[in-house]
C-alpha cells in the first residue's frame, strides 16, 4: 500500500483505508463522527462500540416513536369505545365518586367513627346539650321577634308623626317641582 494514497486524516471515517483518487472527499469530517473535537470518545470506548451503540440509540428512539403512535391509536380508540357505549368522562367521574363513596363508608375508620357518633348521640349528656341548645334557640327567637315587633311599632309610630308628614309632603313637593 503506498503511503502517499492513504487516508491519515484521524477525522475521516476512512482513516488507514486506501483513498480513491476520483473522491477528494476523504479528508474532510464528516459531521457527527466520533473522533472530531466536537464529540470526542469517552474514555475506554472504541470507535466501533461507539457506533454499535448510536445504532442501537437509533433503534430505541425509533421503537419509542412507534410505542408512541400505538398508544395514541389505543387511547384514540378507546375513547370511540366509550363515546359508543356512552361513557363521558362525566359520568366516569361520577362512578369513580360514588365507589370512593363506597369505599369510604366501608372504611374501619369511618366505621368507628360512626359508631363513635352514634355512641355521643344516644348519651345522656349529648341529649342535655341539645335539650339546652334548643331552649336556648327559642328563646333567642322569641327575642328576635319581640324586637322586630317593638322596631315595627316604633317606625310606624314615627311615620304617623306630625314631624315625619312635614317631611314627606316637602319631599313630595320638591319631586313634583322637578
Amino acid at each position: 500500500m503506498d503511503p502517499a494514497s492513504q487516508d491519515i486524516n484521524l477525522n475521516s471515517p476512512n482513516k488507514g483505508l486506501v483513498a480513491d483518487n476520483s473522491d477528494s472527499l476523504s479528508d474532510v469530517p464528516v459531521e457527527g463522527a466520533v473522533g472530531n473535537a466536537a464529540n470526542p470518545l469517552p474514555p475506554g470506548l472504541t470507535e466501533e462500540e461507539a457506533e454499535e451503540l448510536r445504532t442501537e440509540l437509533t433503534k430505541v428512539e425509533e421503537e419509542i416513536n412507534t410505542l408512541r403512535q400505538v398508544l395514541s391509536a389505543k387511547e384514540r380508540h378507546a375513547t370511540e369505545l366509550k363515546r359508543k357505549l356512552g361513557l363521558s368522562p362525566l359520568n366516569e367521574l361520577k362512578q369513580n365518586l360514588t365507589k370512593s363513596w363506597q369505599d369510604v363508608q366501608t372504611s374501619n375508620a369511618y366505621l368507628s367513627a360512626s359508631a363513635t357518633l352514634d355512641d355521643i348521640a344516644r348519651s345522656e349528656a349529648y341529649k342535655k346539650t341539645q335539650e339546652t341548645l334548643s331552649q336556648a334557640g327559642q328563646k333567642t327567637s322569641a327575642a328576635l321577634t319581640t324586637v322586630g315587633t317593638v322596631i315595627s311599632k316604633r317606625l310606624g309610630d314615627m311615620r304617623n308623626s306630625a314631624t315625619f308628614k312635614s317631611f314627606e309632603d316637602k319631599v313630595g313637593n320638591l319631586k313634583v317641582g322637578l
